[in-house]
């Protein structure tokens, strides 16, 4: 098992999202931005794709412990650090879920009948085809 999929499993069990993982990553000092931890996540066969190093994955679970648990000063529970996860990604699909509009049906407009008149005509076709 690589660093990538470690990141990656630890990405999806703790629902973090990219520009949480970037402030994680700011509580030790390390700074990526949101294109350079885009490629860690890259499948291994695309041109872009990037090995995530040992010192990335180390910063990274520093900052997360510092993130879970706080420092001593300013101790934090864990739990409730998960849950205020859980909280915020369900109030961002709230807010990209778009609210659909009900519109009232309409009475259907009753059609004129008029009678139809066949229009048929020969019609002579210039091709260039001779017969």
């Amino acid at each position: 098992m690589t660093n990538n999929d470690i990141f990656k499993k630890l990405r999806v069990a703790l629902q973090l999202r990219d520009d949480q993982i970037v402030e994680i990553l700011q509580l030790v000092d390390f700074r990526m931005s949101k294109g350079e931890l885009g490629n860690f996540f890259r499948d291994e066969k695309h041109p872009k794709y990037m090995e995530c190093g040992d010192q990335v994955l180390r910063n990274f679970l520093n900052g997360l412990v510092i993130h879970l648990r706080g420092t001593k000063e300013n101790p934090k529970n864990p739990q409730e650090v998960i849950k205020s996860h859980k909280s915020n990604t369900d109030n961002n699909k709230k807010i990209d879920e778009k609210p659909k509009t009900v519109f009232p049906k309409k009475k259907p407009i009753p059609k004129k009948q008029t009678p139809k008149t066949p229009v048929i005509e020969k019609v002579n076709y210039k091709n260039g085809k001779k017969k």
